[in-house]
């Protein structure tokens, strides 16, 4: 506690410094707030999840640092595509036509870039940011919370703590609450390539994402000569199969004409990386004095590029209920459970589609020339981020994956192999 008074060293800690902890950061110092930011890596570092969605643009710019990155020289990202690995068959989702557009654009980011920007944008709205800094434990008490860092640094107190610390989750640690998600054991294998082919103008730009038939490839443009690479599959493929994480990448790509033919030419400017076991959920989103966002909320999967976004919107929402929470505390058990309501029901949606996603049903669905009662710009609107709040866009996201349940029976939609015939 400060020592020449009752109050606690900070109104807020927040734990984790990625784009969750370090937005939620700059929001709260913005509004007035002392905030400390713990984050136990030292900016920048390499980290996955480089496509932000249009509905996050709202959140950047007010925590103001939209310019910033507007300025730092990211691709602009108009929209995706998906294509049937068996060839012939794909399709463009462009922002501007999904439903009740916020935006055309986006950005394909450069995450150890991007991350920076944030948190220095954090440091420079007065936010004290400790890098280089783990926690090591957090106590909560009936009018405030210690943090302890590692080492022999000093604890310190702060009226509420936000835990952003990504799949560490320490807090669903200290309250046992992490669950993974049944059917979604999958590994991800990645890595940056330069000089991969692509279309020319703003088709050059979309993330693009390819369905194969027991497997998926990202392909997402950060720059005019790099782009990052990776592939999806079941954990227990992966293990089957008893390749290095480089021979598996390149394994797969070869083996999809729709990638090699991408992918001639080009030069990979990076480690092979994998990462595995990463769907799961926090069950206990909030408590006393403390809340969650990001990733220490839960995640569900690459596809859709939803990590990014969600963490962005749930540090939003974290930082409106920590405010409204400082100036009434008698309210803040209902701003807390308020806030977990809201983010629990925005993970369902995307669980949903992540879900489908994983069916070959989605995929001829989405790819389908037939159009039926606007279903298709109600996807691209949940693939730009839009939460499906209005009933007008909720009723066609029912529908579609009804229509995606009858598939499985009857096919509505052409139906596709998803791997090349020769295979």
């Amino acid at each position: 506690m400060n020592k020449n008074s009752d109050q606690p060293d900070f109104d807020v800690a927040v734990l984790g410094g990625g784009p969750a902890g370090s937005t939620a950061a700059a929001l709260l110092a913005r509004a007035g707030r002392r905030v400390v930011v713990f984050e136990k890596e030292k900016f920048p570092r390499f980290h996955i999840g480089e496509s932000l969605l249009p509905r996050s643009m709202g959140t950047l710019e007010k925590s103001g640092v939209l310019p910033a990155i507007e300025g730092a020289g990211f691709m602009r990202k108009f929209g995706a595509e998906i294509a049937a690995g068996c060839g012939g068959s794909e399709s463009r989702f462009y922002f501007k036509d999904g439903y009740r557009p916020v935006s055309d654009s986006a950005f394909q980011v450069p995450r150890a870039e991007f991350d920076k920007l944030l948190l220095d944008h954090a440091r420079g709205c007065g936010v004290d940011v400790r890098e280089e800094t783990p926690v090591a434990a957090v106590d909560f008490f009936e009018a405030f919370a210690r943090i302890q860092p590692e080492g022999d640094r000093k604890a310190v107190t702060a009226s509420y703590v936000l835990d952003c610390t990504g799949r560490n989750a320490l807090l669903a640690g200290k309250f046992a609450s992490k669950r993974n998600y049944a059917g979604l054991d999958k590994i991800a294998v990645y890595a940056h390539y330069e000089n991969v082919a692509r279309p020319a103008g703003i088709d050059g730009t979309l993330t693009r994402m390819v369905r194969a038939k027991d497997r998926w490839f990202w392909m997402i443009p950060l720059s005019e000569t790099k782009m990052s690479v990776g592939v999806v599959m079941d954990t227990a493929t992966y293990r089957m199969e008893k390749r290095s994480p480089e021979e598996c990448l390149e394994s797969s790509m070869a083996a999809l004409p729709l990638m090699a033919e991408r992918m001639g030419g080009s030069e990979r400017a990076t480690p092979v990386y994998a990462s595995g076991d990463y769907s799961y959920k926090n069950t206990k989103l909030c408590g006393p004095r403390w809340l969650t966002a990001g990733d220490a909320a839960g995640f569900i999967d690459p596809v859709f590029s939803s990590g990014v976004f969600l963490a962005i919107l749930g540090a939003d929402h974290a930082a409106t209920a920590i405010d409204a929470a400082l100036k009434d505390p008698r309210r803040a058990s209902r701003l807390f459970a308020n806030h977990a309501k809201r983010l629990e029901k925005v993970i369902a949606l995307y669980l949903g589609f992540v879900k489908a996603w994983y069916r070959h049903e989605f995929i001829e669905t989405v790819l389908s020339p037939r159009e039926f009662f606007g279903v298709v710009p109600a996807v691209n609107a949940v693939l730009a981020g839009n939460t499906g709040a209005a009933f007008a866009l909720r009723w066609r996201l029912v529908l579609f994956h009804a229509i995606v349940t009858v598939q499985r029976f009857v096919p509505l939609c052409p139906r596709l192999a998803l791997q090349p015939a020769n295979t």
